[in-house]
């Protein structure tokens, strides 16, 4: 834990958040966390998200946040949230609504870092659902042990092991329903999915995933450092435009150009564009067929520069991708 937090740049003394919903793997997290608060090492705290999904979500909350003062954080706070399910499903919803409330409690409280209790089994599950979605590198590296404030201590460690440590602390975890809910997508990989492949492949089968997005994380990390120095220094600002050069896009490998496509896009306020839309955008390379524009979702497209536009350096040219965000335009 000590580690996972020095790491993670969370300075001594500082104050840590445990995100806890009370079920066994946030529960051992907190209980873990709380050895460093008694060490005097950080001062640790909890907060408490009630979603309000199921009828006694409210009283759980109270019965976690009870719990984890007993634990000795300090302070404990309860967020009841509103999960807006549109335009997404219920878990990205939740998972929005859960996370946008972590960054408040956060600031608001002067925290240095906020824990999230996920494991390995987590992990593997991501995977599995990545494999399913035919996703790329990025997402098939599952959750980061830490993205900016939020650290992840136990994507190491099984699920059993979380339950086991509950045990001998004298915890009793709530166990969410959710979680063995069959309309879930990711509750079938939990009880149905993993469960066969260990016992049809052998039980090594969640470590080899974890294993697999470790390694993956790494490669996705040095692509999207590079795919970053190259957009640097490719792209060019026309207006409120993003100009990419045609030729310098044609010259680099398909996995970077790929990702200096998607960053085009998402500088100008966009969201990911998917594999299908990109490789739309990589037919305007061909110059076989239209000049666009392509859309990438939202508000963004992007279409070939036509003969005759001035680019920054100041010629005629049609050598460059044209982004634009039509929203801002409007």
């Amino acid at each position: 834990m000590q580690q996972a937090l020095e790491s993670g740049g969370a300075p001594a003394g500082s104050l840590i958040l445990v995100a806890c919903s009370g079920g066994p793997d946030s529960l051992a997290l907190a209980s873990v966390a709380a050895h460093s608060a008694r060490s005097g090492r950080y001062r640790v705290g909890a907060v408490v998200v009630d979603h309000g999904l199921h009828p006694d979500s409210a009283a759980v909350s109270a019965q976690t946040a009870t719990t984890l003062t007993e634990l000795g954080l300090e302070p404990v706070s309860v967020r009841a949230v509103t999960v807006n399910q549109t335009g997404m499903g219920p878990e990205a919803a939740a998972r929005t609504a859960r996370f946008e409330v972590l960054d408040a409690a956060a600031a608001e409280l002067g925290a240095a870092a906020v824990l999230l209790g996920h494991t390995l089994d987590d992990q593997a599950e991501q995977v599995l659902l990545g494999l399913a979605r035919g996703s790329g590198t990025r997402s098939l590296a599952g959750m980061p042990a830490q993205r900016g404030r939020y650290l992840r201590p136990f994507l190491g460690l099984r699920r059993e092991e979380t339950v086991e440590i509950c045990r001998f602390e004298g915890l009793e975890p709530w166990h969410d329903p959710s979680n063995s809910d069959p309309s879930f997508a990711r509750s079938r990989v939990r009880t149905q999915v993993l469960p066969y492949l260990e016992d049809q492949l052998g039980p090594g089968v969640a470590r080899a995933l974890y294993r697999t997005s470790r390694i993956l994380a790494q490669d996705a990390d040095y692509l999207d450092r590079v795919s970053v120095e190259s957009f640097e220094q490719l792209h060019m600002i026309d207006g409120k435009d993003i100009l990419l050069p045609e030729d310098a896009l044609r010259a680099l490998p398909p996995s970077l150009r790929q990702r200096v496509l998607a960053l085009a896009a998402v500088r100008l306020g966009g969201e990911q564009p998917s594999f299908e839309r990109i490789r739309a955008t990589e037919t305007l390379l061909e110059r076989r067929g239209s000049a666009g524009p392509v859309q990438l979702g939202g508000f963004i497209s992007v279409h070939r520069q036509v003969r005759g536009k001035s680019v920054p350096q100041g010629d005629p040219s049609y050598g460059s991708l044209v982004f634009r965000n039509n929203r801002a335009l409007s």
